[in-house]
């Protein structure tokens, strides 16, 4: 049955029918929702574990076949508390997928875009950062400490911390002030190795300072925040409202990234944006994914008052949609004015690119073979 974009009325019935998982060879991982009434939702998973997320939100089908979609927070609640033991990356990315493929189907049946059922529009369009072109007119970007290796020691010499402050001086010298430059540590920096760049970097204007420890490192973050007046960001590793609560407390973190795919989908990053807002704290929602990913999140952006920029907002996915979203015109990208996640999926694409998906293998120093976070 076809892809019927309704809408239908507020007192119909619908019911979901059946759900599908893809994992693609680049691990992208999509869930599909179908319903009686031929209406579909589409959403994105943990790339990461992707035949984990795929599995688990095929055990969904016990609980969510015949119940109407239109009940996604219910559903969110139901999936969530359900389990007895709960949160984590793989759970909590099986409800985001599936909250993003609920949502995407409600706002089919009501015919508008999600944001609008969120109380959106907030804004027209959405700065996007990710390749710094004139022709798009994007002018943020975001990059590593070093261009040559990992900075695996506890404690880095002198000479590395030079080559980072030499690599992003002449990125800075390249695009001026008027490009915003993010640097991302990946949580990959042991805390010593990571005050001394934080504070050898800060004379150039970094944007932000992406994940300076690991993710769950929250005091150690917090005190390195505290010695600097570059905007510490963090949030692609944390999930839940539970999870953000500790990191907002503490302030050791002013931009909050949460993922779509990872954090609990649509319901749970308005949340999150809320108790954002009420520690003045922005959203740069978290994107290494495809088109679910990319078009949730500017559900967010379009429904919430404190939101900074999208990742990676400027890719267009061409591979794998029916049709391109709006183009990105003076570094923004225009909401999606369809409806649900406002893009539509070509299944014949996507089928084209199912197979075993990249794997994610462990990380050793150069030096001396040791298992070093990548």
């Amino acid at each position: 049955m076809s892809d019927n974009q309704g809408p239908i009325g507020p007192n119909d019935d619908i019911k979901v029918s059946k759900i599908e998982t893809f994992v693609l060879k680049n691990s992208w991982v999509f869930v599909k929702i179908s319903t009686d009434v031929g209406i579909v939702g589409w959403g994105e998973m943990l790339k990461d574990d992707a035949k984990a997320c795929a599995a688990g939100a095929l055990e969904v089908a016990n609980y969510l076949v015949g119940q109407d979609p239109r009940k996604v927070a219910f559903h969110w609640q139901a999936i969530h508390r359900g389990a007895f033991y709960r949160g984590g990356p793989i759970k909590t990315a099986i409800s985001s997928g599936i909250d993003m493929a609920l949502w995407d189907i409600t706002g089919k049946c009501h015919g508008v875009p999600v944001y609008k059922l969120l109380g959106g529009p907030t804004r027209d369009s959405v700065r996007c950062y990710g390749h710094v072109d004139e022709k798009t007119g994007v002018n943020a970007m975001k990059v590593g400490p070093s261009p040559s290796r990992k900075a695996s020691k506890y404690i880095e010499g002198p000479l590395f911390i030079g080559e980072c402050v030499e690599h992003f001086k002449a990125l800075r010298d390249k695009y001026g002030d008027g490009v915003d430059i993010g640097v991302d540590f990946h949580g990959a920096v042991q805390p010593p190795t990571a005050l001394q760049l934080v504070k050898a970097l800060e004379p150039y204007n970094p944007w932000f300072y992406e994940e300076i420890v690991q993710a769950l490192n929250i005091d150690v973050m917090a005190e390195i925040a505290a010695k600097t007046h570059i905007p510490i960001a963090t949030g692609e590793r944390i999930f839940t409202k539970w999870g953000f609560k500790e990191l907002l407390e503490k302030r050791a973190a002013t931009i909050l990234q949460p993922d779509i795919c990872y954090a609990g989908g649509i319901t749970e990053l308005r949340i999150i944006a809320g108790q954002a807002e009420a520690y003045y704290s922005p959203l740069a929602p978290h994107n290494p994914q495809g088109p679910c990913s990319l078009a949730a999140s500017l559900q967010i952006a379009g429904c919430i008052p404190n939101f900074i920029a999208q990742e990676r907002g400027d890719n267009e996915y061409e591979e794998i949609l029916a049709e391109p979203l709006p183009p990105v015109k003076n570094g923004h990208r225009p909401l999606p004015t369809k409806p649900g996640l406002g893009i539509t999926i070509d299944e014949d694409k996507l089928m084209g690119m199912v197979g075993e998906p990249h794997p994610y293998m462990p990380q050793f120093d150069e030096d001396d073979g040791s298992v070093v976070d990548w």
